[in-house]
């Protein structure tokens, strides 16, 4: 890196607008995964609701709330779209997480170290935040406790 000319001022400001747009994705990633979940109970199963449970034969003596009322049939529809968003999606929705997470906290961080004079400390930043490694940012430039 031959020189930086940060204006903390204006990272400070798109950093707002990131982090907006950031909360704004998690709510449409939690809206999605609440309607997958309302078509998936509205699905029904691949068999006519009568023929979803076993009901008893002939002259029976009711007990209680006969097991087979209670019972919760799933079908294909619902159990591809609970694979889909489990492991078809899981990992896509978490890196964008991780992503919008490393690009925050690697501004906020280089940022910072770039205003108190450390240069290499802001690289480092800069880099841990393009490899999306969350985790060093969080303990980065931290004391030890």
């Amino acid at each position: 890196m031959a020189s930086w000319d940060i204006q903390p001022q204006g990272v400070q400001g798109q950093l707002r607008v990131v982090g907006a747009h950031a909360e704004e994705l998690g709510q449409a990633l939690t809206t999605l995964l609440a309607d997958m979940q309302e078509a998936a109970a509205a699905a029904g199963t691949a068999v006519p609701g009568s023929q979803a449970a076993t009901r008893p034969y002939g002259p029976v003596v009711p007990q209680k709330a006969p097991k087979w009322s209670a019972q919760v049939s799933t079908g294909p529809v619902a159990a591809a779209l609970a694979e889909y968003a489990a492991k078809k999606r899981r990992s896509d929705f978490k890196a964008m997480a991780d992503r919008c997470q490393a690009a925050v906290l690697g501004a906020a961080k280089a940022t910072n170290e770039y205003v108190q004079g450390d240069l290499k400390a802001a690289e480092n930043a800069q880099n841990a935040a393009r490899a999306v490694r969350v985790e060093a940012l969080k303990d980065f430039g931290g004391k030890k406790k």
